[in-house]
């Protein structure tokens, strides 16, 4: 394996982490807000869930940001000229969302306030990251000499960017939603486990329906991608079965447990279908960074600075590895936590 294609598996495993992560986080906080004063008790759910945990879903966004830096200089290039306006919004709401979270628990009139602001921004934020996919398929950037520049009257009149907004928002909300009701059985909220469940219900053929309207209404611009995409499809036929199997048990029986779903296996199982859908994706999407202006070998940084970035990583979570698992033992499994009122 050359380190190009090294280095590129590297930042799609921090892209899927992170839209995992991201997804769920996001997420909550719509529902936190969709929720709030809910007599199920789901808005404190999915806050008690939010509280802790949206500082390490931004560990991990500066973790995928540094390494697109460092491993492809050339690409953090082209996309951060081109994507100045987006990532200068994307900046600007994960600030406020981030300033809310740290002063609304201190200072208590502004909890309303956050509950908004990460609502809406749980929308916005990820509406703006998945307008990186259409505009790397091609199409979208116009090259004048050296200078490089992104045609937003096309984009935004592209029904491409709305499907691909569409069906991260689904998956966003799909995935919450399997999530919170999970941790609302496992916090004993039977009511707030029915409410996030009937959700899951309705996202998930939503989620699939808009995945697929997606990839039939793809640009002319992107027919290479549509043609490299037939090429792996047995990574989406498994994805589709993994879909199949993660939402019918949603209905399976538990023993010893009111009611009937299985959400942790459910959400583990559609984790492992976008993980399918995922790798699919990429390997349909190499060698291309931007199609057809920039390749992964074209935007690869030195080999000196690949193998020092590596070394650099592996120590870094190595460290951090410990502190994930303790946050994963306070906050996501002790009973004492989960269970407060």
């Amino acid at each position: 394996m050359s380190e190009e294609v090294l280095a590129i598996l590297m930042m799609w495993t921090f892209i899927f982490i992170y839209s995992i992560f991201g997804s769920i986080d996001f997420g909550a906080g719509f529902w936190a807000m969709i929720y709030n004063n809910h007599r199920t008790m789901a808005g404190r759910i999915a806050n008690r869930f939010l509280s802790p945990t949206w500082e390490i879903t931004n560990t991990f966004l500066v973790l995928l940001v540094v390494a697109f830096v460092g491993f492809f200089p050339k690409g953090a290039y082209t996309l951060g000229t081109v994507m100045l306006v987006p990532v200068s919004l994307i900046l600007f709401l994960l600030a406020i969302r981030s300033a809310f979270m740290v002063f609304s628990y201190s200072v208590q009139g502004y909890r309303r306030t956050m509950f908004i602001i990460s609502g809406i921004s749980g929308l916005l934020i990820p509406s703006l990251l998945i307008a990186v996919l259409p505009i790397s398929q091609g199409g979208f950037i116009s090259v004048d000499g050296d200078t490089q520049s992104l045609l937003l009257g096309k984009l935004f009149t592209s029904p491409t960017l709305y499907l691909y907004v569409l069906f991260g928002l689904t998956s966003e909300l799909y995935l919450s939603s399997l999530f919170l009701a999970d941790y609302a059985r496992v916090s004993n909220r039977e009511e707030a486990y029915r409410l996030y469940r009937s959700n899951a219900i309705l996202l998930g053929p939503l989620t699939l329906l808009s995945a697929l309207f997606t990839l039939l209404f793809m640009p002319p611009e992107s027919r290479w991608l549509i043609d490299n995409l037939m090429d792996q499809k047995i990574w989406f036929i498994l994805s589709l079965l993994a879909f199949l199997v993660a939402y019918a048990s949603i209905w399976w029986p538990k023993q010893n447990r009111p009611g009937i779903g299985r959400p942790r296996f459910t959400l583990l199982a559609t984790v492992f279908q976008y993980g399918l859908a995922s790798i699919g994706y990429g390997l349909a999407h190499l060698p291309y960074i931007v199609f057809p202006e920039l390749t992964i070998y074209e935007a690869f940084t030195a080999k000196e600075t690949f193998y020092s970035l590596m070394i650099m990583y592996i120590v870094g979570l190595a460290i951090l590895a410990p502190g994930f698992y303790i946050f994963w033992r306070l906050f996501l499994k002790d009973k004492r936590y989960l269970q407060q009122d």
